[in-house]
């Protein structure tokens, strides 16, 4: 079995490093591999915790820019093939079989782990999951731009990607007011000074966006989204597909349902995507189309292509029963109800309607 680097940058990680790092060597198992962190001025027991893992820990003067400290990292690692994680992302299963078939049969290209982003959502704990790239031969690739870092081909050439059978639970999203606060502060930082260089790049605006997002403020979310999306854009690129998405639910928060419902407009290009479809289905409804949102949540339910889990499922089927329960039809209602399993706030509506 070919060895390889797992490869983690951090800095005051202490709240995540145990049961980040006992993920790691409960789903590596016997497989050969070692852990190379590379600390960039923790004040916090993160450096301590990690040394009861390894000892190849090393400290990177931090300069502003991820890609640097993530080269860094793949410099200090004794192997060529890397796996890169952060501290934030809890491996919950990992087929180690994979990473020899991914050398054997597609030594050129990059594997790409499954990763579950939680956040809040009215009040619930919400999951969308998404794909990144995550291993790789550090002698073929390494990272580029200073934040919100991009695996980059050394030769400059489109590259092939491969699906891992490693998912990670990530926990950045769900922290306290104050911890993401500092966080958006940080990346828009980095963004905004690569705006400045590159002011017609729509993912620049996306990650701006996503910022402003996080810390639940729409009306700039909604203007660097707009901005994103004032560019030509493709919908299967994923970015595009959450830009889209973010963009949206930021409008309705803001109860702009009249500019939210030109998202007819693009019906076409993104309805493969039950995240959209069940946007749509909520765009109609706060704009008192009740038809049209109970054709767009059933049509939700029967997609397959989705992100935001239950998007297909427990959401659509909750907004159906809710419908239902306003038009009178109260024992429909249960039933759709019934059929969202423990989302909350079908919960409530069950314990409400039984008093």
């Amino acid at each position: 079995m070919t060895p390889i680097s797992v490869c983690i940058i951090a800095k005051n990680e202490e709240k995540h490093m145990e049961t980040f790092l006992s993920s790691i060597k409960k789903q590596m198992g016997n497989y050969p591999y070692e852990i190379v962190l590379v600390d960039t001025g923790s004040t916090d027991r993160t450096v301590a915790i990690a040394k009861k893992y390894t000892d190849k820990i090393f400290s990177f003067k931090w300069v502003q820019d991820f890609s640097a400290a993530r080269n860094y990292s793949l410099d200090c690692a004794s192997y060529d093939w890397i796996l890169v994680l952060d501290c934030d992302e809890y491996v919950t299963s990992f087929d180690t079989r994979d990473i020899s078939r991914m050398i054997s049969d597609f030594p050129d290209a990059v594997g790409m782990i499954s990763r579950r982003n939680h956040y809040e959502m009215n009040g619930t704990d919400s999951v969308y999951t998404d794909q990144v790239e995550r291993f790789f031969n550090r002698r073929l690739y390494h990272y580029d731009f200073p934040i919100h870092e991009q695996v980059r081909a050394r030769s400059g050439q489109p590259y092939e990607r491969v699906e891992l059978s490693l998912t990670a639970e990530h926990q950045g999203y769900s922290g306290s007011s104050e911890e993401m606060k500092k966080k958006a502060d940080r990346n828009n930082e980095l963004l905004l000074k690569m705006l400045e260089k590159t002011p017609d790049d729509p993912y620049l605006y996306f990650q701006i966006g996503q910022s402003y997002n996080m810390l639940h403020d729409d009306e700039n979310a909604c203007y660097y989204y707009g901005k994103g999306l004032e560019y030509p854009v493709e919908p299967q690129f994923e970015y595009v597909q959450m830009m889209v998405i973010g963009y949206g639910y930021a409008l309705l928060h803001l109860e702009r349902y009249d500019e939210a419902l030109q998202f007819q407009n693009i019906y076409d290009e993104f309805s493969f995507s039950a995240d959209f479809v069940c946007l749509m289905g909520l765009i109609y409804l706060r704009n008192g189309l009740v038809v049209q949102a109970m054709k767009e949540f059933l049509n939700a339910t029967t997609i397959s292509h989705v992100h935001v889990e239950g998007a297909n499922s427990f959401i659509p089927t909750f907004n159906m029963g809710c419908i239902n329960e306003v038009l009178g039809d109260i024992d429909t209602a249960v039933t759709l109800y019934r059929k969202c399993g423990n989302f909350k706030p079908a919960l409530d509506r069950l314990a409400e309607l039984k008093r």
